[in-house]
Parts: C-alpha cells; structure tokens; sequence
C-alpha cells in the first residue's frame, strides 16, 4: 500500500514540476516571460493553473497520507533503549531513583550491575 502511494506521490511531483516549468512568467525576473509561443493564450495560462492546483493538492494529500501511515503502528519508545511498556530494564533488576548525584551516577551504578562477573572460572588478567 506504501509503495503505491510512494509512486503515485512521485507521479504528481513529476507532472507538477513539469507544469510549473509550463507556465508564463508574470514579472521577467529572469529577463524571460513575455514572447509568443505555443503557451501563449489566456485559457492555456488558466488551464495550468488549475492543473497546477490539483496537483498541489494532490501532493499535500498523499505527503499527509504518507505522514499517517508512517506513524500509524509506531510504539511509544524510551530513550534508555528499553521499550516504554516494560518496566525494568534488560538486566531485571530496577534503577532505584538517585538519592545523591545525578542520573548519570544512577547509570554508572546500574551498567556496573549489569556487568559483575559470572560465577565460575575466571579468566587471569594481565597487569
């Protein structure tokens, strides 16, 4: 469904672009409008501002479109990296609130939690 939006949206802009680029300049700013041409009647001017028109709206149509189902199935997220709906972070153990020092002296402490060695053989270290 996404991706036939996505080129339907694209379409638009192609043909949009194009009838921009259609159309009399009404000032000269670039020293351009003005002459004749096959472009060159009232009902053609008026013709590709309608066309114009519709296809601004179309484009606003299917960007909302896209906007909407992008954020249709998203779920709220923490920005620790656990999702919102869980309670306790991966390690299982809750972070108590800080009672001195800061959030980050919060996390230190957890991440050193997290990190305690298993039970076992352990590995000799180098000094």
């Amino acid at each position: 469904m996404q991706t036939v939006v996505i080129v339907i949206h694209l379409m638009i802009v192609a043909v949009m672009i194009g009838a921009v680029l259609l159309q009399k300049s009404e000032g000269g700013g670039l020293g351009m409008g003005g002459g004749a041409g096959f472009m060159s009647s009232r009902g053609t001017a008026n013709l590709l501002t309608r066309t114009t028109a519709v296809l601004a709206a179309g484009f606003f149509l299917t960007s909302m479109f896209l906007s909407w189902h992008a954020g249709y199935s998203r779920a709220p997220s923490s920005i620790i990296g656990t999702p919102a709906s869980q309670g306790q972070p991966a390690g299982g153990s809750p972070i108590a609130p800080p009672t001195s020092g800061g959030i980050l002296d919060s996390l230190k402490k957890a991440d050193e939690q997290q990190q305690a060695p298993a039970p076992g053989p352990q590995v000799p270290r180098s000094q």
